[in-house]
């Protein structure tokens, strides 16, 4: 399984997910209307480390975390 977390305000509880890889991911998300708004902005991290690719295999036990854009001053 690999733990989705959403930070900031996407408010939404983390999930627990038997996928391979963030293209599945991007598939289960596109149908959660709380959730397909922010995919096109979000930064995506693997275990805390920014990634650019989807192609990433991911294995049970990693974290994928959707960080959104921030404001700030």
């Amino acid at each position: 399984m690999v733990k989705i977390e959403f930070l900031g305000p996407i408010n939404k509880e983390s999930m627990n997910l038997d996928i391979n890889n963030l293209s599945q991911l991007s598939e289960i998300l596109k149908n959660d209307k709380d959730i397909s708004t922010w995919l096109d902005s979000c930064a995506v991290a693997i275990n805390d480390t920014l990634i650019s690719s989807k192609d990433i295999e991911l294995k049970d036990g990693d974290k994928v975390s959707l960080l959104p854009p921030v404001c700030g001053g």
